[in-house]
């Protein structure tokens, strides 16, 4: 029973040789090269035109002369032998297949067709046919996949074997077939090695710019996670002073109705529910390394720590001017966090990469909102490396975009770096208040810094 599959597989894997050959010889396609990151081939296409225009036509006046002398084709039908073979080498560049075609009709017609009694030691090639073969072959084997390549590496030289054991002339100069199968085999390999390196080379940096992208959103999720954990702080003490005033209220007024004490125990249960939702969602966002009970339960900074955050910058022996502008009033917790986080995360910057530098921090106050601009200048020294890859800028550009703000980060023209945020201070959209578009109050402030370099791609934070 063994016996009579194997037969049944041979038999069906020789009925599907036809059809594989059909597919994969009978097609004028070629698969294309991978492109590479910098210019293609087809880049160079026009510098390349008058070398392989003058080998073409070298190649041409060989093989012209050769057919119709040694051959004994004649003067016309020689020259027409030749062109079909320079014209699809030319070809083969674009049409492998069909120009492989075109050189083995031509070596089969040369080679039954001769007059001439004395052929070449590389018959049924020329010596100068051997080389256009080799050359179709080799561009083939580049144009297409290892199968096809082989399947007409073994067609070529069973064409040659056949044309040579019944159509040459008895003794053969020199014969010695094993130089052609040498040629001809090296020229497939070598094609097949450098189009498996290319596609090898295409695969692996198609894997990192996917491993590129990977690594980018899992850091923007991580960083993300990490402003969602501090705002629940921010909206916990919310809700807690929410519940804590719905559950005092009704001491607080005299004789207070029944609608109102239920309405008042309505907005504290629902305050309560919504802490108990918010303690679930950052037990979602808590990471597996949770930071210290100490730092974990800790309030969330806000500017009045700035000049706390100043000072130990300065104990690092890094100089550092505070200016504030405006009139300095409270603000929503959730800006002022994100204020501090970019100033702290900018001056991060300045020591890890800027030893040495001078840094300037500017808050300024405006009626609709804040702006931050941190800059150094350049450092007197070279920076040590460090370690790993931060979050700092894609930190504080997913704090600006979260508050609907603009961020500008980039080197100063004088080797420094400055960092520029617009903060909007927006109010609550009420489900009884008029819409964006009919008030004009109610768009966000969008004017920039004076100053607001191009924002660099690389976080150097």
């Amino acid at each position: 029973m063994r016996g009579r599959g194997r037969v049944v597989k041979v038999t069906r894997g020789l009925r599907a040789v036809p059809g594989i050959l059909r597919e994969d010889l009978w097609t004028t396609a070629a698969d294309p090269l991978p492109r590479r990151s910098g210019p293609s081939w087809l880049d160079w296409l026009p510098a390349l035109a008058l070398p392989v225009v003058l080998g073409a036509v070298v190649l041409f006046i060989a093989c012209a002369d050769k057919y119709g002398e040694l051959y004994g084709f004649g003067q016309g039908l020689g020259v027409l032998l030749a062109a079909v073979q320079s014209v699809a080498l030319a070809g083969a560049l674009f049409r492998p297949v069909p120009a492989w075609w075109a050189i083995t009709a031509v070596t089969v017609v040369i080679a039954w067709f001769r007059s001439g009694a004395v052929p070449e030691a590389t018959f049924p090639w020329s010596g100068e046919g051997l080389m256009v073969q080799a050359l179709v072959l080799f561009l083939l084997a580049l144009r297409t996949r290892p199968r096809i390549a082989a399947e007409v590496l073994a067609i070529s030289l069973l064409v040659g074997l056949v044309c040579r054991a019944f159509t040459a002339p008895a003794p053969v100069p020199d014969s010695d077939p094993g130089v052609v199968i040498a040629v001809l085999v090296t020229a497939v390999v070598v094609g097949t090695a450098l189009r498996g390196r290319r596609v090898a080379r295409a695969r692996l940096v198609e894997q990192e710019e996917i491993t590129a992208e990977e690594r980018a959103r899992r850091t923007l999720l991580e960083e993300r996670n990490r402003i969602a954990r501090e705002l629940h702080d921010v909206v916990a003490h919310h809700m807690s002073v929410i519940s804590i005033q719905a559950q005092v209220a009704p001491h607080l007024a005299e004789n207070p109705s029944d609608e109102l004490k239920e309405n008042l125990a309505g907005i504290r249960r629902s305050a309560v529910e919504a802490l108990t939702e918010l303690r679930r969602v950052l037990g979602v966002l808590r990471s597996e390394d949770a930071l210290a009970d100490g730092v974990r339960h800790a309030p969330q900074p806000t500017l009045d720590r700035l000049d706390e955050l100043v000072d130990t910058v300065r104990s690092t022996g890094i100089p550092v001017a505070v200016e504030i502008a405006g009139e300095r009033r409270s603000l929503p917790p959730g800006l002022e966090l994100s204020a501090f986080r970019i100033v702290q995360e900018a001056l991060s910057n300045v020591m890890r990469h800027a030893p040495g530098a001078e840094v300037r921090v500017e808050i300024g106050y405006h009626p609709d909102g804040l702006t931050v601009w941190v800059v150094n200048t350049a450092p007197d020294r070279p920076a040590l490396p460090s370690p790993g890859a931060g979050h700092g800028l894609l930190g504080m550009r997913e704090r600006t975009a979260m508050l609907g703000g603009e961020l500008a980060t980039g080197p100063t023209p004088d080797g420094g770096y400055e960092v520029a945020a617009v903060l909007p201070q927006r109010e609550p959209d009420l489900p009884h208040a008029t819409s964006p578009a009919a008030s004009p109050a109610a768009s966000p402030a969008t004017s920039s810094p004076a100053t607001r370099p191009t924002e660099t791609a690389e976080d150097t934070a």
